[in-house]
């Protein structure tokens, strides 16, 4: 039977908008039901949210031909830093240190604002994905050869297929009836922006706590991100004080390296947990991004993880279209989730090792960390490799938009 459009997707974030342009880079009709008004996330002001886009990620963004108007807005990373870390106390001997320089492929990635990368992807599906804003998926229904899809005003739209891009409370992971398996972690990230007397030199740090990690993210000009995980008793009392006695008590764990600080925008928070997707696939049904894991944010690997997902799902679903496969068919999107769930699946565990091993202060542990840092950062090829992996270089086989090329 003939159908509204080839792909829906629910979810109209950042992976969905993405993966909709990618497919409709080739020609295939897409839908993106989007929960929230389009230029919600769009505004003008600076409001603190940040991303640390990797630079395979960044190569996807070039492929679908948006980092040409999105690069003078983005902050190189040249180098990463990571120690432990005391509050008061500053860094410990140990550092584990990472130039780009090292493995000359350009910077290691780049720090981006939320509101220039939704708006230039909800820029960019205007006249070539139909975007339906303010509209929610309240029911899903697979039918022979293709899916059925109900919006909350009633409307019901076919496809093909359904990519649920809904987050980790995914609706359309629910009504598939897969289920997830994970943990809380007991920890809440606190993230705001501050600007700084003195220049960050397009350097990440990222000091672990023993309560939890505090990643420092550099932004263009005098500005970086905060990504501050603490316990959650300890994270509700912070977040409840006003912005100056939140400051007295971040500058202890922040250090003075980059001189006085201060608030350049809202403050947020949210609790911190592992959520992964039992099956990235069901009947006529894909997930991606925080719908298929919802990670630690430690690494700042989330957003380029779903990413890894878009560019992986766009290739198989092209690739099944030109072969002129049902792109709903079980063997086509089982080809994705060969693809992808061990990938995400090992690197949100071994995030979540990383925050077992480092938010606690026994001592024995201590030293252990920090010699193995100490380690990693003398031994050359053991330190570019986990450079390659922060890049988002070492993803095997890699899909043709992380590497720059369009499908």
């Amino acid at each position: 039977m003939a159908v509204d459009h080839d792909i829906i997707i629910a979810g109209g974030g950042l992976n969905g908008p993405a993966l909709a342009l990618a497919l409709a880079q080739v020609g295939l009709s897409v839908a993106v039901i989007d929960a929230r008004p389009a230029r919600d996330r769009a505004g003008e002001g600076f409001d603190g949210r940040a991303y640390a886009l990797a630079l395979a990620s960044r190569r996807l963004l070039t492929a679908l031909g948006l980092w040409g108007g999105l690069a003078d807005k983005a902050q190189p990373i040249l180098r990463v830093e990571a120690a432990q870390g005391q509050p008061g106390e500053g860094a410990g001997p140990f550092h584990l240190i990472f130039d780009s320089a090292e493995i000359e492929e350009g910077p290691v990635g780049h720090m981006l604002e939320d509101r220039f990368l939704y708006a230039a992807l909800v820029e960019a599906m205007e006249g070539r994905v139909t975007h339906l804003p303010g509209r929610q998926v309240t029911g899903q229904q697979e039918r022979p050869g293709h899916v059925a899809v109900t919006l909350d005003d009633g409307r019901e739209l076919t496809g093909r297929l359904l990519v649920g891009a809904d987050g980790r409370g995914s609706g359309v992971a629910a009504r598939a009836g897969i289920t997830r398996r994970g943990h809380g972690y007991g920890q809440t990230a606190l993230v705001c922006a501050v600007d700084h007397e003195r220049p960050h030199g397009g350097t990440a740090w990222q000091y672990f706590m023993p309560t939890g990690p505090l990643a420092i993210l550099p932004l263009p000009g005098n500005r970086s991100s905060i990504v501050w995980s603490e316990t959650d008793e300890n994270a509700r009392a912070i977040a409840a004080l006003p912005d100056d006695e939140f400051l007295d008590v971040l500058r202890p764990r922040f250090g003075d390296y980059l001189g006085e600080i201060r608030l350049a925008g809202p403050r947020f928070s949210y609790p911190l947990s592992l959520s992964l997707a039992e099956s990235y696939v069901a009947p006529r049904i894909a997930l991606v991004g925080d719908a298929a894991h919802g990670v630690h944010p430690i690494a700042g690997q989330g957003l380029n993880l779903g990413l890894r997902d878009v560019a992986a799902l766009a290739e198989v679903v092209v690739e099944a279209a030109r072969r002129g496969e049902d792109i709903g068919a079980p063997d086509v999107l089982e080809r994705y989730q060969r693809w992808r769930r061990f990938d995400a699946t090992a690197l949100g565990l071994g995030m979540d090792t990383v925050n077992r091993l480092f938010s606690n202060d026994l001592p024995v542990l201590r030293q252990a960390r920090g010699l193995g840092m100490g380690l990693v950062t003398a031994i050359a090829p053991l330190r570019r490799a986990f450079m390659r992996q922060a890049a988002g270089l070492s993803v095997a086989p890699m899909p043709r938009l992380l590497t720059g090329r369009p499908l």
